[in-house]
């Protein structure tokens, strides 16, 4: 179904709330006081807990329920208020079984409606875990919520700045048992979808990718762990077989200065704070969360749910800014990718 949408912007980008107990509200209203971004989003969400940011935030913009068929307003912040919480049902900072379903409806409403191309983009706000598995809800985050309900089998979390960008070959698994779900295949496909994002989404023509080994020195032939010979180094030889320039494994202590200087133009990690470490001290504030290897567009803040600060107008929305114009730049690479095929 096609809508009308705002001038200067054919199809609207999602916004998910996040949870409703957490910042998600409040960087939306303050990112949305642009109104380049107030033109081009619509928020999935719930119209009451937007209306308490507002007020929580002294804000004079104006929200307005919008529904499917219906046009969007301009100079307004449309909400596709898929909720109707009660605030006083949902005390900031604390997660529920109520908020957990709601930030669950929020993703699969946005997913669907972005696959029948009424969205552009998914941008998701922060989600809790804890009230995920409240509600009863069995997935570990964002990322792998987007993979079922695309039925995508081959993805990968990215998290992206100007400086550097990082990939992850596991992601939310316990320190313990990242070495056991090593494998090979594993390692190339994660260099594999890097590789075809960077040309894809981010407009790369030829990709220069390093890989982190797993132990330090990258385990010093052997002395420290045989995972580098064993597993990442094989990897990285059949994705130069595959022509992508690749290098590695290089040693975790040196390669992100490296990559961050220019010479790669991404490094993928073999767990998740192996690569998310680096990435925050370089952009705590600005940094984007990409999911690759989806049919859709999406983009993330790369911070959590800040319940110690939800509803004190403390909140940054410098991820989220990020995070929308990263959206726009990926369609319109995939777009200007897919006609030069």
């Amino acid at each position: 179904m096609k809508i009308n949408s705002p001038k200067g912007h054919q199809v609207p980008i999602a916004v998910t709330m996040g949870c409703p107990a957490g910042i998600g509200p409040e960087i939306i209203i303050k990112a949305s006081q642009d109104y380049e971004i107030l033109s081009k989003i619509v928020v999935v969400g719930d119209l009451n807990i937007l209306e308490r940011a507002k007020a929580c935030l002294k804000s004079g913009i104006l929200i307005d329920r919008w529904e499917l068929g219906k046009s969007l307003k301009d100079g307004v912040l449309n909400c596709l208020s898929v909720t109707d919480l009660s605030p006083g049902d949902v005390p900031f900072g604390a997660p529920s079984r109520l908020t957990g379903k709601a930030s669950f409806e929020y993703i699969k409403t946005a997913i669907q409606m972005t696959k029948s191309g009424i969205f552009s983009a998914i941008v998701t706000c922060p989600i809790s875990k804890k009230g995920l598995e409240l509600s009863g809800i069995d997935f570990p985050g964002h990322t792998e919520i987007l993979a079922q309900l695309t039925n995508t089998s081959d993805y990968l979390m990215m998290m992206a700045g100007e400086s550097l960008r990082v990939t992850l070959v596991t992601i939310h698994c316990a320190l313990k048992d990242v070495p056991k779900l090593l494998s090979t295949e594993r390692v190339f496909k994660t260099i594999r979808i890097t590789h075809k994002s960077l040309v894809e989404d981010f407009g790369i023509t030829r990709p220069r990718l390093a890989v982190c080994g797993l132990n330090p020195h990258a385990g010093e032939g052997g002395m420290f762990g045989d995972e580098e010979e064993r597993i990442i180094g094989p990897a990285i030889e059949m994705a130069r077989n595959k022509g992508i320039e690749v290098y590695g494994p290089f040693p975790p202590d040196t390669i992100f200065y490296m990559a961050k200087e220019g010479a790669f133009d991404a490094v993928c990690c073999q767990y998740h704070d192996q690569g998310l470490i680096p990435f925050k001290l370089l952009h705590f504030r600005d940094g984007v969360n990409v999911t690759l290897g989806l049919p859709i567009v999406r983009t993330s803040v790369d911070h959590g749910t800040a319940y110690d600060i939800a509803g004190t107008g403390k909140a940054d929305a410098t991820s989220l800014v990020s995070a929308i114009g990263l959206s726009e730049r990926i369609c319109q690479n995939r777009k200007g990718h897919l006609g030069g095929l």
